[in-house]
């Protein structure tokens, strides 16, 4: 099994529009992209990853052009015998250009893709589920909440058919002004069962003086953990101020990059759950030796996802690799680029789903349904 290279890779971009807006606090979705990546190496394996493009999915054409034409080319005709010495490798050689470009997130989630489909692959050659081939030693099912619930009125409805899917623990979005914030908790909070759990998620939408003002509101509810109370940039003088006025812990992590910085979050101690999205920085290879680390440090390692299905499954056996008390990610909108692939695979019951049975993801996305939803198609070869 030795002696591997990268002969080809391969992008898929579909879009689809949708019948309910997805709403945050900095923006509205009316349509759902995904970035498929499927490569090969030169035994003829194959693997699937994904590239993050959920806001605005306006780019998704232009990180999978970044794959096809920067970030491939680098890594084609490359042994992959060792996913994570490639991915430094890109990594570095990525640098410069991130730098150049002012465009280092399209550039991560590019090289974050490509690396999800190379420890696919590897998993498969090696006969081995993925969350055994990171290092995972225990098949039982994974905790998992519904995620991206609107605000308003809504809010209740949505949290109603997620729990009738099997859900147990949910996430609303907040940032939209006290009285909608409030309005969109109190009812879902008044009938939550028992066992069942609530987050919410601001994203980012609060500047620190709304924080502090917001954050002990939320006290009444309970509430398991508050998401993105500030931009991830802000400095942790004012993460420390929101952290002491906070009912709760605080979670973040899907829009912080690199090694250093999530070491940075996790020695802080200001996050309690520390959330990195494999599709968006660092694939395996990054986001693993991070979910170890917060796990380490006495934190809860939630990985953050929210788009197509190769990506949800991905972020999946991330999890099951290294457990702890986390939970996984999982959308609570439809999405034809998510639910049409994944089948029967994360039927949610009493709040988990079963790990799937097989070699890698244990899925073979068939894209043919989705042919009429492709908008681009490139193929690359060593």
């Amino acid at each position: 099994m030795t002696g591997s290279t990268l002969d080809r890779v391969e992008v898929h971009v579909f879009r689809t529009p949708i019948e309910i807006p997805v709403r945050t606090s900095f923006g509205i979705m009316t349509e759902r992209a995904a970035v498929f990546v499927r490569v090969e190496d030169s035994d003829g394996a194959r693997g699937w990853g994904e590239i993050w493009c959920n806001f605005p999915n306006a780019a998704a054409e232009h990180r999978a052009l970044l794959l096809a034409d920067i970030v491939a080319p680098r890594a084609l005709g490359k042994s992959i015998d060792d996913p994570v010495a490639l991915w430094a490798e890109l990594d570095r050689a990525l640098h410069v250009l991130r730098l150049q470009s002012g465009d280092p997130g399209a550039f991560s989630a590019a090289a974050a893709g490509l690396d999800l489909a190379i420890h696919d692959l590897r998993a498969r050659k090696r006969g081995l589920p993925l969350w055994r081939a990171l290092g995972g030693a225990d098949d039982s099912p994974v905790p998992v909440y519904a995620s991206g619930i609107n605000p308003g009125r809504a809010a209740l409805d949505t949290v109603e058919r997620a729990r009738a899917e099997g859900h147990r623990s949910f996430k609303l979005k907040v940032g939209f002004g006290e009285e909608t914030d409030l309005g969109s908790l109190r009812p879902v909070a008044s009938t939550l069962e028992s066992g069942e759990r609530l987050m919410v998620d601001a994203n980012q939408g609060w500047d620190l003086a709304t924080a502090c003002r917001m954050a002990p509101k939320l006290a009444e509810f309970g509430l398991g953990w508050i998401e993105e109370p500030l931009m991830a940039d802000r400095p942790a003088s004012e993460w420390t101020q929101v952290a002491a006025v906070a009912p709760t812990r605080l979670a973040a992590g899907e829009n912080v990059r690199g090694a250093g910085a999530f070491q940075a979050i996790i020695d802080s101690g200001l996050v309690g759950f520390v959330q990195p999205d494999v599709a968006k920085w660092g694939g395996h290879s990054g986001c693993l030796p991070v979910a170890k680390a917060s796990l380490a440090a006495g934190r809860t390692f939630c990985p953050h996802y929210l788009g197509g299905a190769i990506g949800l499954m991905h972020s999946l056996h991330l999890l099951a690799a290294v457990r702890g008390p986390g939970l996984l990610e999982v959308d609570a909108n439809p999405n034809p680029l998510r639910d049409g692939l994944l089948q029967n695979l994360m039927t949610v019951t009493d709040g988990c789903v079963s790990l799937p049975g097989g070699q890698g993801l244990g899925l073979e996305p068939d894209l043919k349904p989705l042919a009429t939803l492709r908008s681009l198609h490139i193929e690359r070869h060593a």
